[in-house]
């Protein structure tokens, strides 16, 4: 039985992959950085390069 090491941020527009060990769960979803959680507040992105979610 093999088990997922990482899962999708829960972020619509984030293209972050995240370790169960490493995420931030708010409300029974994980996200892979607390600006995702908040719903990027004052247009703050998750900080992975590459990634634009809170455009």
């Amino acid at each position: 039985m093999t088990t997922a090491t990482q899962t999708k941020c829960a972020c619509p527009s984030c293209a972050c992959a995240v370790s169960p060990s490493e995420a931030i769960e708010k409300d029974g979803k994980t996200y892979c950085s607390t600006a995702c959680a908040d719903g990027h507040p004052n247009g703050k992105g998750c900080g992975h390069a590459g990634c634009d979610c809170h455009k």
